[in-house]
């Protein structure tokens, strides 16, 4: 039996929407000892850095805000998770002690190897790094200079719009069809709306080579751009593969229903970065909390030696923004199909603006005051299998 006196010692990889609040929920026990481990030293909004490029808004937050008291900020990466030793090795060359880890290192930018020149003359908008070399590449450019978004998911079609509605020549290439998650009416609405606002949308085409000053498409069509930004797909970070941990092949790393490791009993994932019985839930900021949750309600029971829930969440819909003054927010089932409902306009703006207050007041934020205080939708679909992993868990 565990001593009374005894501290726990929890590293969070990852300080995003996943990583900062399964931190704060974490305090649950006042015999944790966390430390959050993030690059940066502020929190980034991913889903605010269009508006970061687009000097509409800003994207960061200071982590004093954030975090609740006794948490540890470790500004680093971390290199490897030594799972012999029970260490987290990281860039500096510093070893932090762990008895469990959340990993909850998110998601990047995805730019094809395949596709030549991308790499070299695409900018990425994923992160915020990559974000702040784009708000300075847009500055150097006139306002009627040819810009091509590539990628028609919820990230392209709001950069695009936020460019448009500053009177940016925007071409928008979806690759195959334009916002994949929305209903049919939903698409319809956001093509009038982008139309309107001159983008001009290429829902089929693909870009098959980026130049420094123009895109190839795959119907041979060669179209200026003085500035390409890639918003199609994501990656994760290798760090699980890197640590001899099973991944899925996008490089999540796989779990059971409960988010602890196939692989290793102590080390649990939140958010993007997870691949629950191979099957992962959308990469999204709605996910990240109630994942990042749950990985912290996982830990805590296997301190307590207790049986671990398993993953529980309905997703709801979607919202995207199309510039400052028009929005849509798009229904779905529990299942995250979506229905043929949605709110457009200036009251789609409104929903959208509140979701992202939502996230960080009434999550993080909230969590950090009150921790275990966050619920969220349930009864979404999962695989049926046992519980949980067949793993026996020594408390440190």
């Amino acid at each position: 039996m565990t001593e009374h006196n005894t501290r726990h010692k929890v590293v969070v990889i990852g300080g995003g929407y996943a990583g900062t609040l399964a931190a704060n929920r974490l305090r649950m026990r006042d015999d944790v000892d966390i430390m959050l481990v993030n690059p940066r030293p502020e929190f980034v909004e991913r889903i605010r850095l269009h508006q970061f490029v687009a000097r509409t808004g800003e994207a960061t937050i200071d982590y004093g805000t954030l975090l609740g008291a006794g948490i540890q900020l470790v500004v680093d990466s971390a290199t490897c998770i030594d799972t012999a030793g029970r260490t987290v090795r990281l860039a500096s060359g510093r070893a932090l002690d762990y008895d469990y880890v959340i990993y909850a290192v998110g998601s990047t930018a995805a730019i094809p190897s395949s596709v030549p020149g991308a790499a070299e003359h695409a900018l990425p908008i994923a992160e915020f790094e990559s974000a702040r070399r784009l708000r300075a590449r847009l500055e150097e450019l006139p306002l009627d200079a040819p810009i091509t978004v590539v990628g028609g998911g919820l990230t392209g079609i709001e950069t695009a719009a936020e460019l448009a509605e500053q009177g940016r020549t925007v071409t928008l290439v979806c690759g195959r069809s334009l916002a994949p998650y929305l209903s049919a009416s939903g698409r319809r609405y956001v093509a009038r709306w982008l139309t309107r606002h001159g983008v001009a949308v290429l829902e089929v085409g693909m870009v098959t080579e980026v130049r420094p000053d123009a895109v190839l498409l795959a119907d041979g069509a060669v179209r200026a751009s003085a500035l390409t930004i890639w918003t199609a797909g994501f990656g994760v970070p290798d760090l699980a593969a890197a640590s001899g941990l099973r991944t899925d092949a996008l490089g999540r790393l796989l779990t059971d229903e409960t988010l602890t490791s196939v692989d290793d009993g102590r080390i649990v994932a939140a958010g993007d970065a997870a691949a629950p019985s191979g099957q992962p839930l959308r990469m999204s900021g709605y996910a990240a909390g109630p994942l990042g949750a749950q990985a912290a309600d996982t830990v805590l029971s296997h301190i307590a030696g207790t049986e671990p829930a398993v993953i529980d969440l309905a997703f709801t819909g979607a919202c995207v923004s199309l510039g400052r003054r028009a929005g849509i927010r798009q229904v779905a089932r529990k299942d995250d199909t979506p229905v043929n409902v949605y709110i457009g306009g200036r009251m789609g703006a409104a929903i959208k603006e509140v979701t992202c207050k939502f996230v960080v007041a009434k999550r993080i934020r909230r969590e950090a005051r009150k921790p275990g205080s966050m619920g969220w939708p349930t009864g979404g679909p999962r695989p049926e299998q046992p519980t949980t992993a067949a793993r026996a868990v020594t408390a440190p």
